[in-house]
């Protein structure tokens, strides 16, 4: 049985009309008349009585019917399924935000975006980096936006989207307010409030212990929005990516001597078949980074 002669008998049980089955279809009535009987030969019996002015299902047609009706019906909106998939009309795109990304720099990619893709719906997945890749792996998201100190992971590529220095974050007040970048031997013996989720925050470590460089570290939390409001209370310093400073009151100069920074990425599966949305997505990113990741510089 082919789908031809369920949508040819659909059209011919609603109209009771050879010729006007045939009209609807789009065919001529003897290629609907050889389906229909194709379809009978296939069933074991007539599905309609062939009167003059009366064609009528038969008993069989009758039983059969509903089956076909419905069966025709799940191809028809496995179809607006699909173009609609295609079309990207109410889809979903989920996507991974490194929880240490500030949006100041990604809010525009993400109205450009919206506007070419109003059917598309952005589900946004806060998390650290290692989760994120996990996730990646597992399939629960389909594209993540990271920074990583760590080797990258064979299976992902990853595509540079710019690079943005730590800067010192500190309360207006603060000695380092009078410098224009701050060294980081002037860190020594200054009160540093701990970004838990920084995933560079070990290999800044290191470069303090190399240095001898000691600080004090009396408060740690896991939202940085709680560590900058400490920092602007003058509770103590911080080390916070150039994009995530945000609007909380505080001062931020670079860190030099050495200089840190980290290279924001989007990351995907390689190999793995991805939807319409996550294409649509990779070339707004590329178009969005050719021209200078507005608001700040391509990476290289």
């Amino acid at each position: 049985m082919e789908m031809q002669q369920v949508r040819y008998f659909v059209a011919l049980t609603e109209t009771l009309n050879f010729t006007r089955a045939a009209e609807r279809c789009n065919v001529s009535q003897p290629s609907l008349t050889r389906a229909i009987k194709l379809l009978e030969d296939e069933f074991g019996g007539p599905l309609f009585h062939r009167e003059r002015n009366n064609t009528h299902l038969t008993e069989l047609g009758r039983m059969v019917r509903p089956y076909l009706q419905h069966l025709w019906e799940e191809v028809e909106a496995a179809k607006t399924a699909a173009r609609s998939a295609v079309r990207m009309e109410d889809s979903e795109l989920k996507i991974g935000l490194m929880c240490t990304i500030g949006p100041d720099k990604l809010i525009d990619l993400m109205r450009r975006f919206h506007l070419r893709h109003p059917g598309v719906r952005l589900v946004l997945t806060d998390a650290g980096d290692r989760r994120l890749l996990e996730m990646l792996h597992q399939g629960e998201l389909e594209l993540a936006i990271l920074a990583s100190p760590w080797a990258e992971d064979e299976q992902l590529h990853y595509l540079p989207l710019f690079t943005e220095p730590f800067l010192v974050t500190f309360a207006p007040g603060h000695r380092f307010g009078a410098m224009n970048a701050v060294p980081m031997r002037e860190l020594h013996g200054e009160t540093y409030l701990n970004r838990a989720n920084c995933e560079y925050m070990r290999q800044i470590g290191d470069m303090l212990i190399e240095r001898g460089i000691v600080i004090n570290e009396p408060y740690s939390s896991e939202r940085d929005d709680w560590v900058m409001a400490m920092v602007a209370a003058g509770l103590g310093f911080s080390f916070t990516p150039e994009c995530a400073v945000g609007a909380y009151g505080v001062q931020a100069r670079p860190l030099v001597e050495p200089e840190v920074t980290r290279t924001i990425n989007l990351v995907t599966v390689r190999g793995r078949p991805h939807s319409a949305a996550v294409g649509a997505f990779v070339r707004e990113v590329m178009q969005w980074r050719a021209k200078g990741c507005p608001a700040g510089e391509a990476a290289a």
